[in-house]
């Protein structure tokens, strides 16, 4: 297990090497709001190799073998401008630290947020995004409150603790800020618009975490995008549907 200091805080890290050939600019993978470096598996290496490049694959605080975040429940809370701040402070530190400039970004859920959020105020090479949130539903908040009864009642919380080192550090940064009421307000639409770099957005068809509306939405008016619903997928396509996923990420890549 890899490690970095970014601003006084112990960040699990995964380094995958690129292939032979030309330098070209390497992919930064962030991950959902449970996961973690181990939660990918193999996922980003296979990736890197479909693409040519490498890969930096990270877990936020509080996640995998990270740093954990000191009275998560109290003084530690997340605020609802939580993807924000690691959009604008923490990912960029990182990117500072490890000298990776205009990566490729990729993001699941929680983590496609942030990759359009940075995206909008940050060079990036290209912004990949599988499930991201744009806006609160209905639906989001009524599968976060059936995560929260599994968590408690039905084995979630031993299943996530292969995955992290402080389970209720990760499950509880997430799960409380979604279910408060001051979240329901957020909404990235108009930070999307200001994205310059291409834009791939992903999201399969039987989402519970969140409608088709969560990619139509993102706007981009300085760069293009291309959008891919995958039919009987749910939140997560490079586990839904890996193969496919990998080859809508070529695709898009191929020309960048």
């Amino acid at each position: 297990m890899e490690f970095a200091q970014v601003d006084g805080v112990r960040l699990e890290i995964q380094r995958i090497a690129a292939p032979a050939g030309g330098p070209r600019a390497p992919i930064v993978f962030l991950h959902e709001g449970l996961g973690s470096v181990a939660m990918w598996r193999d996922w980003p290496a296979q990736v890197c190799a479909a693409t040519g490049r490498g890969g930096l694959v990270y877990s936020r605080r509080g996640y995998g073998g990270s740093e954990p975040i000191a009275d998560v429940r109290g003084s530690g809370r997340h605020r609802p401008d939580y993807m924000h701040i690691e959009a604008y402070e923490m990912l960029p530190a990182l990117l500072r630290e490890l000298r990776i400039e205009r990566p490729v970004l990729l993001g699941h859920s929680d983590g496609g947020t942030i990759a359009l959020l940075h995206s909008a105020s940050h060079p990036v090479e290209a912004c990949i995004v599988m499930a991201p949130h744009v806006i609160v539903e209905d639906v989001s908040i009524a599968s976060i409150e059936q995560a929260r009864t599994a968590y408690l009642e039905n084995g979630l919380r031993e299943r996530l603790g292969r995955y992290h080192a402080d389970v209720d550090n990760a499950f509880w940064q997430w799960n409380d800020i979604w279910l408060d009421r001051a979240f329901r307000s957020f909404d990235i639409r108009a930070a999307t618009r200001e994205i310059a770099a291409p834009v791939l957005a992903i999201q399969g068809e039987d989402d519970p975490y969140g409608t088709l509306r969560q990619i139509e939405e993102i706007g981009p008016t300085r760069g293009p995008i291309e959008r891919v619903v995958l039919p009987k997928c749910g939140h997560s396509p490079h586990r839904d549907q890996p193969e496919t996923t990998i080859a809508a990420i070529k695709n898009f890549l191929a020309a960048r």
